[in-house]
């Protein structure tokens, strides 16, 4: 198949979460599966044409927004893997110091910034008659472009067999924006009703790619059913309840070359799932590094995260002076909402030697922590798919997680007679069940052989792309074998 990704960002060229690390790997894996593959974004200040070898596709390409045009290039570059990515080149609307927004709030114009990108895709796909048999969209940035196939595009002979995958990343970041924005995109006011795109009175970038994708994907199944509960659904549940049976979860898959203990040059000392024993010598430097005592014998958790509501930080800090009385140390790495930066500035002055807060973002130092310590918290209210439980779970560090998006799918709850399981899980939002979750963890923890069988487990538990990229071939299979009728 000829298959067409299209996204706002991707590692190496440009990242602001998930979705870059994403992009940077699931179209390596399936153009390694023998499928014709290329990536297009946005070319970014940060994207420079000399460091990657930029060469000019196509000039002058016109763009129509409402009654203005603007002119636009397509760069491109082949990666070492042969990858093929494309950038949308605009000056004005991309050359800036950040993707989105800036500390203040979202770039005023980003309806107009990706309507013109999504159109400029077409477009270049249009010039450079490039026949996708899918063209495979992530989040809001380019919700339009399904919308696009099935109207404006319609008729084009190259788009004939076009079908489109809609992936959510994330439902709680939707591309609204006011009425006016719709003429810009060049659709009809037909299209500004409720069973449309219209969104509690605006326009919505993402509702056009649920509607109107052939299929649509998120990031873990879990997240597929919770996304169509009033919980999780950020206002769209009705939408995607409409949508349910082509709603289809697969979970993101862990970069294994990035993220390897055997061969890490970031940590204390290297290890596998042959060797785990060499983890101790990890878990003994970040002790140090944090001026707790190097006690193999004390428990060490560790916590990676945005410091934000979303995350369970409200129920964690109900938790921390209960989890520190037995005996345990906390190591925590990341940056959120002030309040919490000082919240937990303060408790590493109350518990020292006990409970050190790193307010930054250090990768190198999230590496030690996830290689030093014995467990990691994930208590988050939301986690669409969430990272930090596969990394950890490669550097054989046990997680405890609220059993919620792709949290659930991917931590197994340990049972110790049985041998079974990889963590610990919680199901009830609060700190009472969280503290007893850990508590199971610090029982465990006691008995070397239990816990030996745990980071076993842990270790040896297949979460690759690769495995990840064969679901999403079925689902490129399943898109191209709907009929106009099943639209």
């Amino acid at each position: 198949m000829k298959i067409v990704f299209v996204a706002s960002e991707m590692v190496p060229f440009a990242k602001t979460g998930g979705l870059g690390d994403v992009m940077g790997i699931l179209p390596k894996e399936v153009a390694q599966l023998g499928h014709e593959v290329s990536v297009w974004i946005p070319r970014y200040k940060r994207i420079d044409p000399a460091k990657w070898n930029l060469k000019l596709e196509l000039e002058n390409l016109v763009i129509p927004l409402g009654s203005e045009k603007e002119v636009g290039k397509v760069y491109g570059c082949k990666l070492e893997e042969g990858l093929k990515v494309y950038f949308v080149d605009h000056p004005e609307l991309f050359c800036r110091d950040e993707l989105y927004g800036t500390a203040l709030g979202d770039y005023p114009d980003n309806d107009r910034r990706f309507t013109f990108f999504q159109r400029t895709v077409l477009e270049a796909l249009r010039h450079l008659k490039i026949k996708a048999d899918i063209v495979h969209g992530h989040d809001w940035q380019t919700g339009l472009i399904p919308v696009y196939l099935k109207t404006l595009y319609s008729g084009d002979t190259v788009f004939r067999k076009t079908k489109s995958v809609f992936s959510v990343h994330n439902l709680a970041y939707q591309g609204n924006f006011p009425p006016d924005s719709l003429p810009q995109t060049g659709l009809g006011w037909e299209q500004f009703r409720m069973e449309r795109l219209e969104f509690y009175g605006k326009i919505s970038f993402l509702k056009g790619g649920i509607l109107d994708g052939d299929v649509i994907a998120t990031v873990s199944e879990h997240y597929a059913r919770e996304i169509q509960l009033k919980e999780f659904g950020c206002g769209m549940e009705n939408v995607l309840i409409g949508r349910r049976n082509e709603i289809y979860g697969i979970l993101n898959g862990l970069d294994y070359k990035e993220w390897d203990p055997a061969k890490d040059p970031d940590i204390a000392e290297t290890y596998s799932a042959k060797m785990p024993e060499k983890k101790a010598r990890c878990k003994k430097a970040l002790q140090e590094e944090n001026d707790f005592n190097a006690s193999p014998a004390t428990p060490l958790i560790g916590l990676v995260t945005k410091l934000v509501d979303a995350k369970g930080i409200g129920i964690l800090l109900s938790t921390i002076g209960p989890m520190i009385e037995k005996g345990l140390q906390f190591v925590l790495l990341g940056t959120g909402e002030e309040k919490y930066h000082r919240i937990f500035r303060d408790l590493s002055k109350k518990y020292i030697g006990s409970l050190k807060a790193h307010i930054l973002f250090d990768a190198k130092m999230a590496k030690r922590i996830y290689a030093g310590c014995d467990m990691v918290l994930i208590p988050s209210y939301s986690e669409p798919c969430g990272l930090g439980q596969l990394i950890a779970m490669r550097y054989g560090t046990i997680p405890i997680v609220r059993s919620t998006g792709g949290l659930a799918d991917t931590v197994m709850e340990f049972a110790p007679a049985a041998g079974h399981g990889t963590g610990f899980c919680f199901e009830d939002y609060s700190g009472e069940a969280l503290l007893a979750a850990v508590e199971r963890a610090l029982e465990v923890f006691k008995n070397e052989k239990q816990w030996r069988k745990l980071v076993q487990n842990a270790m040896t538990a297949d979460y690759s792309w690769t495995a990840a990229a064969k679901k999403y071939i079925r689902l490129y299979e399943i898109a191209g074998h709907r009929t106009p009728k099943e639209d």
